[in-house]
């Protein structure tokens, strides 16, 4: 019996522990936390690695998590069936898609990339191209000046969707189509849009993909990340991490290694079985929601916001780009007193988060945010703006995380 849809926000909200006095607009660097997780762990630790011990690998089906788990992700990015593993963080992740990206164009020496990348993945490029020592280069570009910049020197297009400071979206299908043409190699950092979008993965053509669960999926600090190689790479791509998970046959302790079929070889050490129990939970509210249903509530929120913020306080810059098919599910402005101000926003119980040198962002997931928690937070940016709150010198201390 199929399982009753549930309604984002209306359904959803009630399904996730938020404390009171809270407005959360911060999901997009760390998810609420979904009320069945700590039943779900709770099982896994006392049932299965208290009472079964290390039979849970079989019983339990803990060894074919990854793939099983990653099959349930690949709903929500486009992939198809067994396209997707999990595990490890995305900045191997992406190390591991964009080493077997080079692979296949080895006689091109240019990983193109912006200046908006999360810097996690141009730091693990640049560690990359250093450890190959093939003479490669990371060519980093405006935003907007990719797609004319691509051309028959580029080996990988290696780009985030989805901007983590604006919030501006890359068109993926059609910059996947223009590399193809010139047999560029692409690989799409997917933080930002699994859970946010919906996201076409297959449908484009995508040859690789990573992302994380810890975001808009919800699947708490540290979860696990996941890789999408499309199929007709999958038994050629090259396991840059080696680990013993992903050989043909880990349990005849070879001495040689020999890649496993397919995604299986992007296995690398031992899977976080307690982590990825964490992200079933909030999982089995993602089975039963529209991805189109978030996006259009998302949309909804961030235009409401937008209008409030700049209504109330024209002293804060958009950043985030309006058109509805450019942004992703966050809205960013640009402040020079912007860390004070989101500190003081905290201190009222918004909480968003700020990047250097200047960003405001919030975060709209749907699941449980919606029209009256974002006029409240409206409200309360205007008091701490207008009202110059920002200014106290107990805002001015920078934390460690910001």
């Amino acid at each position: 019996m199929t399982e009753t849809r549930l309604r984002v926000y209306d359904d959803t909200r009630a399904l996730f522990h938020l404390p009171e006095g809270v407005i959360y607009l911060d999901g997009n660097s760390l998810g609420a936390l979904p009320l069945g997780v700590a039943e779900k762990v709770d099982r896994v630790i006392r049932r299965e690695w208290g009472d079964e011990l290390i039979r849970a690998w079989n019983t339990a089906g803990w060894y074919v998590q990854p793939r099983n788990v990653g099959n349930r992700i690949a709903r929500l990015i486009g992939a198809e069936a067994d396209t997707v593993m999990m595990g490890d963080t995305l900045s191997l992740k992406a190390y591991q898609a964009l080493a077997a990206a080079l692979d296949i164009n080895p006689e091109r020496k240019v990983v193109l990339s912006d200046t908006g990348n999360f810097p996690t993945d141009l730091y693990m490029a640049e560690g990359l191209i250093a450890t190959l020592g093939r003479g490669h280069e990371l060519r980093l570009l405006a935003p907007e000046a990719v797609e004319a910049a691509l051309s028959d020197e580029i080996a990988v297009l290696y780009l985030t969707e989805v901007d983590y400071r604006t919030g501006r979206r890359h068109d993926m299908a059609k910059l996947t189509a223009k590399a193809h043409a010139l047999d560029i190699v692409t690989v799409w950092d997917l933080a930002h849009s699994a859970g946010a979008l919906p996201v076409d993965l297959a449908g484009v053509g995508a040859d690789f993909a990573a992302g994380c669960t810890y975001k808009y999926l919800n699947g708490g600090p540290g979860a696990p990340a996941f890789l999408y190689v499309a199929p007709r790479h999958a038994n050629r791509a090259r396991a840059a991490l080696s680990g013993w998970m992903g050989h043909a046959k880990p349990f005849a302790f070879d001495l040689g290694y020999v890649p496993a079929g397919g995604v299986e070889r992007m296995r690398v050490g031992t899977p976080p079985v307690l982590a990825m129990a964490a992200l079933e939970a909030s999982l089995d509210i993602w089975d039963r929601v529209e991805l189109s249903e978030v996006r259009a509530r998302s949309l909804n929120l961030g235009d409401l916001l937008i209008a409030e913020v700049e209504r109330r306080c024209p002293q804060l810059r958009l950043v985030t780009p309006r058109a509805h098919e450019m942004r992703g599910s966050q809205v960013s402005f640009a402040f020079a007193g912007g860390y004070a101000a989101m500190q003081a926003l905290i201190a009222r119980g918004v909480i968003g988060d700020f990047r250097a040198p200047d960003i405001m962002r919030f975060g709209l997931t749907p699941l449980y945010i919606g029209e009256d928690e974002v006029m409240k937070a409206a409200e309360i940016i205007e008091e701490v703006i207008v009202g110059e709150v920002w200014r106290r010198p107990e805002y001015q201390v920078v934390n460690a995380v910001t």
